[in-house]
């Protein structure tokens, strides 16, 4: 599904983000992407998504080099992929039921795919009773599945998360390390961006390991060593 070929980020004054990157994701796979901070696991996520484009290499997603793509099929690319912050970026004038609809009315979807996808969605992340909670209202691990089913409105293929528990108390971040690997089971791909080695060593889960924006290992069933 994903394949990084010599992938390079280079920046003003001789400084790189990334280093002749090479790796592959299957469909459907559970993939950590490790390192400490300033490791290039941020930029590796950006340019999966198009908002950074590589100085050298070329990344291919369904056997297609994203790098040719026009800029009126980006956004279209771009469903394919659901992201998760740390910061959750949800509205905050809006309920968990808006902030999931808002995403899918963007998008131009009907009143009628909204009323019956939403709540779905709801319920896949155990939010039905907090559909109406604003939030404010709402605890950090539940603020963090709010933005977790906003980006699964388009039904991705992909879902990548960015450090998404980094902002949570240890026991609403297995609360979203387990809901993650649910959805990775329904047959998403998903890409966890950490540097928290708990997680990574109970997954137990392909690690992909950076260190200074080159990749030093890759494992099967890996743990976090950097």
């Amino acid at each position: 599904m994903i394949d990084f070929k010599n992938v390079s980020k280079y920046y003003p004054g001789d400084c790189y983000a990334l280093k002749e990157v090479t790796f592959s994701i299957k469909p459907k796979e559970f993939v950590s992407i490790v390192g400490r901070s300033g490791a290039g696991k941020t930029t590796l996520l950006r340019m999966l998504l198009k908002e950074e484009e590589p100085s050298e290499g070329e990344i291919q997603v369904d056997g297609k080099n994203i790098g040719i793509l026009k800029q009126k099929e980006i956004p279209i690319y771009r469903r394919k992929i659901g992201v998760i912050f740390q910061d959750f970026k949800l509205l905050p004038n809006k309920n968990a039921y808006e902030n999931i609809a808002f995403a899918m009315e963007a998008a131009g979807r009907s009143e009628e795919e909204i009323a019956e996808d939403v709540p779905q969605i709801l319920s896949l992340v155990e939010l039905v009773d907090k559909a109406e909670n604003f939030p404010r209202q709402l605890s950090g691990g539940e603020r963090q599945r709010v933005a977790i089913g906003r980006a699964l409105v388009h039904k991705p293929d992909i879902l990548m998360a960015d450090e998404p528990t980094g902002n949570l108390d240890p026991l609403h971040t297995w609360d979203i390390i387990r809901l993650l690997c649910r959805i990775n089971e329904l047959g998403t791909t998903v890409i966890l961006a950490t540097h928290d080695r708990e997680i990574i060593n109970v997954l137990s889960k392909r690690v992909i390991s950076l260190d200074k924006g080159r990749l030093i290992r890759d494992e099967e069933n890996g743990r976090y060593i950097v």
